[in-house]
């Protein structure tokens, strides 16, 4: 697994911007990879103080990987019309949200960094993740395997990524930008398939 970086000019810009492209060893796009720069200057990062949801949508956690700066607040709206039980036994995050339907009855904040496994107690083929990172540049990669990271201060960073299924630990890559430098990189991912869990026909007589 290995970053490949380019930096180039950016004409007119008032803040850097990073294109990364994820891909597997067969060369395919990876998506739901998530990309983060972590300052190496040591400086401290603003904290945001924003809400997301990740839904319960046709019996999965949408979306399928998340990610959240430290500090953080989740909600987990649940959109089926039968009941789900939330938990994490991740050490970044444990919790539970027992059975319930339709508004989140709480909301959980995130305030350490790492990798928080989602599951339901009721359905156990529903898995999610939440990427909780110490850094307010962040994204996930979409179905072409793109994320784009825009209007980074100048100065030195990490570059690192992780996705569900790698096999290991993807090294990060030190990256510097000028103010008005763009970069683009590529990461390749070694991954192990996703396993696909029996999911039963829908119940509404069952939860």
């Amino acid at each position: 697994m290995m970053f490949m970086l380019a930096v180039a000019a950016a004409p007119a810009a008032s803040a850097a911007a990073v294109e990364v492209v994820a891909r597997d060893s067969a060369g395919q796009p990876v998506a739901d990879a998530a990309i983060y720069l972590v300052s190496a200057s040591g400086g401290s990062e603003a904290r945001s103080q924003r809400t997301v949801a990740v839904e319960q949508v046709d019996r999965e956690f949408v979306p399928y990987v998340s990610v959240i700066q430290v500090g953080t607040v989740v909600t987990f709206p649940n959109r089926d019309p039968i009941l789900h039980h939330v938990y994490s036994f991740s050490p970044a995050k444990p919790f539970e949200i027992k059975l319930y339907s339709g508004k989140s009855p709480t909301e959980v904040l995130f305030d350490h960094a790492g990798v928080v496994t989602l599951g339901c107690n009721i359905h156990d083929w529903m898995v999610g993740y939440i990427v909780v990172v110490p850094t307010p540049h962040f994204a996930r990669t979409d179905a072409t395997g793109v994320a784009r990271l825009r209007d980074l201060p100048a100065g030195p960073y990490e570059l690192r990524a992780w996705h569900p299924q790698q096999r290991a630990a993807v090294a990060a890559q030190p990256l510097t930008l000028a103010a008005t430098a763009s970069a683009s990189a590529v990461v390749d991912f070694v991954l192990q398939p996703r396993k696909a869990k029996y999911k039963p026909p829908l119940d509404r007589l069952k939860y």
